[in-house]
């Protein structure tokens, strides 16, 4: 059983400890759900006291905002690796990200449910984590419409920000943990059809 360190020692040490709660909470999470785990189990699973974990996070959303941060922006890292290929153009970039959305995101929701249920728990109750999340996705979509539009691949005739927002709308189904789930049975097809139906409207 791991002992409580003081916590008037900071610095490394307190980051140290909250990367070991947030591990604990992680397992603990995987194995009964976020909602029937409470700071008393995770407490108990580390060997701290309840009252030491809530001088590091101030309530148990506190603990799955951690573990949901992480989980989507491992999806978020994704999508970056699979764009940011120099020689793409940005029809191809534009394919490779929601491609990598769809496919990241159902890899989450088969693999790892319980921890994919937090990331749909902090959509429905928006989330700094989800809505953090939210907004990279649109930060994707304006740069490659932004910079289709530069290139003269893309029309430039509808105002950017109503392009980007319609976009980002119409990937809702499959890119929101929420509704992702619910969609899962065109995954495969999902990918293809949207981005041919959303590169279509971006023709000049």
């Amino acid at each position: 059983m791991n002992q409580p360190i003081s916590p008037s020692v900071r610095g490394p040490v307190d980051h140290d400890i909250r990367d070991q709660i947030v591990a604990a909470a992680n397992e603990h999470f995987s194995q009964y759900g976020y909602g029937k785990t409470t700071v008393s189990d995770l407490a108990k699973a580390i060997g701290f006291s309840k009252a030491y974990i809530y001088k590091f996070f101030d309530s148990k959303q506190a603990i799955g905002e951690a573990i949901c941060k992480n989980c989507l922006a491992q999806i978020v890292a994704a999508v970056e690796q699979a764009i940011n290929v120099e020689g793409l153009s940005p029809t191809e970039r534009f394919r490779r990200m929601v491609k990598t959305l769809m496919v990241t995101g159902a890899d989450l929701f088969f693999n790892d449910r319980k921890l994919y249920d937090i990331a749909a728990f902090s959509a429905s109750e928006r989330w700094p984590s989800s809505q953090v999340y939210n907004a990279r996705i649109k930060d994707f979509v304006l740069q490659i419409v932004r910079e289709g539009r530069e290139l003269g691949e893309f029309e430039r005739r509808t105002p950017l920000d109503e392009t980007v927002d319609a976009i980002h709308l119409a990937l809702q189904p499959f890119v929101n943990p929420l509704l992702l789930q619910y969609n899962l049975d065109r995954i495969e097809d999902a990918p293809t059809l949207t981005s041919n139906l959303i590169l279509r409207s971006l023709m000049p």
